[in-house]
């Protein structure tokens, strides 16, 4: 397990010579050797490992199945695994792909707006894991790697595996696991399908704003054909969204001591954020599968994906501080409560606040395109040759609007908050949905009346794959090997622009044509705030003016990156006492990773210089699978091998501020690192399985990752001598610049358990029923922030936990679902549209499902389905510490989402 990381320039051995492969020449060949009277064989990953297992749902009809289904590849499988599978044809458990993975063992959701979108393996955050479409490796419409889930329909998904342990073959695997999502195969299935989904969708607490609604709807249909004698294979597939998001929310922006409460030892909420949102989300899906088959020996498959996800969101609420910075404010009646033994102001009359209201408007446009080519050739009875090309984009282009406005006089408010949540009741003594009294205006004194950032992501990601696989007798069951070639470009750009009145910036009443129904704040005890037409305000009442800060020009990049792996891998098919099965290979990868961004002097904003740097560096990763067959449908499954994951995107920035003091003359600022190497991690992994029949199992597994180093912002010497410089002469060029860097890594280790049982194996009076159930414990001992920090491990749950009740019998279905993980560190969208870190209170969802199947007469293939998400209408709740105290951050309620439809399959 040694690592060759080596920075081009430096003294090594030559990089293998399988890397100087012309793709194009490769690719011509392999085809021009099938054309010539080959014939196809399927590839079981589209690309990537060639005997990874396949889920396909030839005859999948209902929970059940979709668990057996499941429950089968983990068992047949030469990695560590586990699996989701769908339960008819277009129609996964789940109204999201993110949602039926969250429920897999040592696998958690992170949810946004109330949902799923992005997920933690084994306790790491994503930019950890990587996920893939088919097997290749996928463009993201966010910041960095981590792929948002809500671009990928669950409806058009078929199945998804998700690998622990890693495999030579697996080409673009994570360090926590690799998610390989998977479309249908037309020629998998037995003659023409089609299936229609249809379902109605509510959000439970009513339409929060003018303009949206709280009702939807999902639609899809899906169409499966063969043709010429079989041999040509076709799947289309679509699916419509038009989904309401509604939320009520409070957040506070810190606590501090405050005598003027008349309790200097006690903490007073520094301010409040009282919000009502609406969202409508529209996102239009299409999926095209053509798989060709014109004898035994060669296939060729085209499968292209497609997602365009519009979002439009408008949010109306009031902010007012009770801190004591906020101005002169008074406190009468304070009455002071406990919570986690630390005094926290519960009530007051607070004097002399002046609340800002906020209409603001955000507005995401995302897209997603991703073509796959894949061909197979048995070459003869030896020998099985693969070429697959892919191509993958995203596109994301936001808005993120603020407006404000404000009473001309202080008010009071009587506060009584809840001590848990940290909600609040406030009584006002002014009625700010009244016209009279609200103006835009500048009411926080913060020197504009508005705000627009313009934020856009664009991420390029094309690959070349070519490998060839040779059956083997003995111990070695075959040999593959392969190559592939990566090139990845992304990049990120933010305008932004003061908003400003007209006329001076002079406050003005809103005018009258653009004054909407008042927005209640009634959850919080505000009666209702002014509402007006946010677009047609900006368009006719403001100026823009372009900002210019070191910030936004930090947030302008591009990154590139160019990834040539080499592989070589043996399967194991032996007897060692007891049979065993398994794999041992090793990956040679090398990349090249550049940045090109602005170097800014803060002195002189308005002179930044263009800088381009990058390093390249090579890894060796080893890894081994084994599955020891125990006897009595026994496993033992044992995995060992090194893991790596590439920087986060935006730490590979080549953009930095800095200047020079001009007291000290030394230089100091910040930036990204275009040198950074890869977090690395050595991996063992222990699994035990007991497999009882088709739909009952148990498994216990541990895992232990060492990583190697970590990546944190740390303070080191840096050479200005190229940089701008504003005139200050300084001591030397030899400065200091906080940037992220490979440091200190650590330990993280966990166990699972994990099963599914048949109610009919306890007793045959439980028949139709069953259940299916995990819980993970997960320790660190990473210090993310760096020796001597006690901050989480971003995406760490200590316990997460999964159970699932069903019953399914002559056509019925029902089917309960709690998932539940504890309190971790997530990372949200924050101030200027940045990605910063937050403590996230654990919770537990509860989702409900009711459905009927007509299994004969003249609605046969037609199903019912009544679903409610988050049944028990959790909250999304956030913590504020300080490393001792600790106190409510943000209380959000999403309600619950109800939905009604129908499913039919021909």
């Amino acid at each position: 397990m040694m690592n060759s990381a080596n920075q081009r320039g430096a003294n090594s051995a030559p990089t293998s010579v399988a890397f100087k492969l012309s793709p194009v020449a490769a690719g011509c060949a392999l085809l021009l050797s099938a054309i010539s009277g080959s014939s196809y064989a399927q590839d079981a990953t589209a690309g990537q490992a060639a005997d990874a297992p396949v889920i396909q749902t030839v005859k999948v009809s209902g929970i059940r199945r979709g668990i057996e289904d499941a429950i089968s590849v983990k068992k047949n499988s030469e990695s560590i695994v586990e699996a989701i599978s769908a339960e008819d044809i277009g129609k996964l458990p789940d109204v999201s792909i993110a949602e039926s993975l969250s429920r897999l063992p040592g696998v958690a959701a992170q949810r946004v707006a109330g949902r799923a979108q992005v997920l933690s393996i084994r306790g790491l955050a994503p930019d950890f894991s990587t996920t893939t479409l088919n097997g290749r490796e996928q463009a993201s419409t966010g910041d960095n790697r981590s792929v948002e889930y809500d671009q990928y329909p669950s409806e058009l998904i078929n199945g998804a595996v998700v690998y622990k342990t890693p495999d030579a073959s697996l080409v673009g695997q994570g360090l926590s696991g690799t998610v390989d999502l998977q479309t249908v195969r037309p020629l998998e299935f037995p003659g023409r399908t089609m299936a229609i989904n249809v379902r109605g969708e509510k959000n439970s607490i009513g339409k929060q704003n003018a303009g949206y609604k709280d009702k939807g709807y999902r639609l899809s249909g899906i169409y499966i054909d063969q043709f010429a004698n079989r041999t040509l294979g076709v799947a289309l597939g679509y699916a419509r969204l038009d989904s309401p998001g509604q939320y009520q929310k409070w957040s506070s922006w810190g606590y501090g001591n405050d005598p003027k409460t008349g309790n200097a030892t006690g903490l007073a909420n520094s301010g409040n954020e009282i919000d009502a949102g609406s969202t409508k989300q529209t996102r239009d899906g299409l999926m095209a599968v053509l798989q060709w088959k014109p004898s035994r020996d060669f296939q060729s498959m085209v499968d292209t994906y497609y997602s365009k996800f519009n979002s439009d969101t408008t949010i109306r609420g009031m902010q007012f501080g009770t801190g004591n910075w906020m101005g002169d404010l008074t406190y009468a009646n304070p009455v002071f409560a406990s919570y986690g033994g630390t005094q926290v102001l519960q009530s007051a009359t607070v004097g002399g606040i002046k609340p800002v209201l906020r209409n603001d408007l955000n507005t995401n446009r995302d897209k997603l395109f991703a073509f796959g080519w894949n061909n197979k050739l048995r070459m003869n009875e030896d020998w099985t040759g693969i070429a697959d090309f892919s191509y993958s984009k995203a596109d994301r282009q936001d808005m993120i609007l603020e407006t404000y406005a404000g009473a001309s006089t202080t008010d009071s408010a009587k506060i009584v908050r809840d001590n848990q949540t940290g909600l609040p009741q406030v009584t006002t003594g002014l009625n700010y949905a009244n016209p009279a009294v609200v103006k835009l205006s500048d009411s926080g004194g913060w020197g504009q009346d508005g705000y627009v950032k313009y934020p856009q992501v664009t991420d390029k990601l094309k690959s070349a794959r070519f490998s060839a696989k040779r059956s083997l007798d003995g111990m070695f069951s075959n040999l593959d090997v392969g190559v592939n070639f990566t090139k990845r470009d992304k990049t990120r750009q933010s305008e932004e622009m003061l908003v400003n009145l007209k006329n001076g910036r002079a406050p003005i009443s809103v005018p009258a044509n653009l004054i909407q129904d008042p927005t209640s704040l009634g959850f919080a005890g505000i009666p209702g705030i002014m509402s007006y037409d946010i677009m047609g305000a900006l368009n006719s009442v403001y100026t823009l003016t372009p900002k210019i800060h070191q910030d936004i020009y930090n947030k302008d990049w591009l990154v590139s990156e160019k990834v040539s792996t080499a592989y070589a891998k043996v399967g194991i098919d032996d007897t060692w006492g007891v049979p065993v099965k398994g794999n041992f290979g090793v990956q040679m990868i090398h990349t090249n990773q550049s940045s090109s961004a602005f170097n800014v002097d803060t002195g002189n904003l308005n002179k930044p210089k263009t800088a381009e740097e990058g390093t390249s560096y090579n890894d060796f990763l080893p890894s081994l699978n084994l599955n020891f067959d125990l006897g009595s449908e026994q496993h033992v499954r044992f995995g060992l091998g090194k893991t790596m994951a590439r920087p986060r995107l935006d730490q590979l920035r080549a953009s930095s501020s800095a200047s020079v003091d001009t007291t000290k003359l030394v230089w100091a600022g910040d930036g990204g690192n275009p040198k950074l190497k890869p977090w690395r991690a050595n991996a063992i992994d222990l699994t035990y399985e007991k497999y009882f029949d088709k739909s009952t199992y148990f498994s216990a597994a541990t895992f232990y990752k060492k990583l190697n180093t970590y990546i944190y912002d740390q303070i080191l010497p840096f050479d200005f001598t190229s940089y701008p410089n504003d005139g200050v002469t300084p001591k030397s060029n030899i400065g200091t610049l906080k940037q992220p860097a490979n440091g200190t890594g650590g330990s993280i280790k966990g166990v699972e358990l994990s099963g599914s049982i048949d109610g009919k194996v306890l007793w045959t009076g439980l028949d139709g029923f069953g259940a299916t159930g995990s819980i993970s414990r997960t320790k660190s001992e990473i210090a993310p922030d760096g020796p001597g920090t006690t901050g989480a491990l971003p995406g760490l749950s200590r316990t997460v936990s999964n159970v699932q009740v069903f019953y399914e019998k002559s056509g019925y279905s029902a089917r309960v679902t709690r998932s539940e993980r504890s309190n971790f560190r997530g990372e949200v969208t924050g101030f200027g549209a940045d990605r910063t870190f937050t403590d996230i209170k654990g919770a537990a969802q509860v989702d409900f499902q009711l459905g009927y199947e007509f299994k004969e007469g003249q609605y046969k293939g037609l199903s019912l389905l009544f679903q409610v998400i988050n049944a028990n209408d959790t909250a999304y709740q956030t913590i504020l510490s300080n490393g001792t105290v600790k106190v409510p951050g943000e209380y959000t309620k999403y309600g619950r989402t109800m939905l009604l439809g129908l499913n039919y399959k021909m």
